[in-house]
């Protein structure tokens, strides 16, 4: 991310269950004290998803809990949010949704310049091998560093 960027949550599980084929940023309509909870980083992607409804996006599942010191001005943590983008961009994703079978999944919450910015990403689900693949190649990669930072130990000392 660039600089002006704090990333408030990342949706891991969407990269382990998903290809990512393409990213749109987006800004979110948010109500009263959801702001100060998503800047405390009280939000969670795990279950969300994103869909095209009469021509606008909507994201559906992601938990942002209640503000601690709000009153009767907190909302439902699950209700459904507007996403923000262009009807052009908008009319590309349905279009990609509809004729590759694939699904919109929030990849991350972050502020940047001070607007609280979703990252969502048009998925499509990875296969069972695919999963075993890259957890293979994860412990591969993780192998590899571990021998290298203790290559590097035995011959410094």
């Amino acid at each position: 991310m660039a600089d002006g960027v704090k990333v408030i949550a990342k949706n891991k599980r969407a990269l382990h269950d998903y290809h990512v084929v393409d990213v749109l940023e987006t800004g979110i309509a948010l109500k009263g004290t959801e702001v100060k909870s998503i800047r405390l980083g009280k939000v969670q992607l795990v279950d969300g998803f994103a869909k095209v409804e009469g021509g606008e996006l909507y994201l559906y599942g992601v938990h942002i809990s209640p503000y601690e010191q709000g009153n009767r001005s907190n909302v439902d943590p699950l209700r459904k949010r507007k996403l923000l983008a262009h009807k052009a961009q908008i009319r590309r994703l349905h279009r990609q949704i509809q004729e590759k079978s694939m699904t919109l999944i929030p990849i991350s919450i972050y502020l940047k310049r001070g607007r609280v910015k979703v990252e969502v990403g048009i998925c499509r689900g990875k296969r069972l091998y695919d999963k075993r693949r890259t957890l293979a190649e994860r412990d591969a990669k993780r192998d590899i560093a571990r021998a290298g930072k203790g290559y590097r130990l035995s011959n410094n000392g």
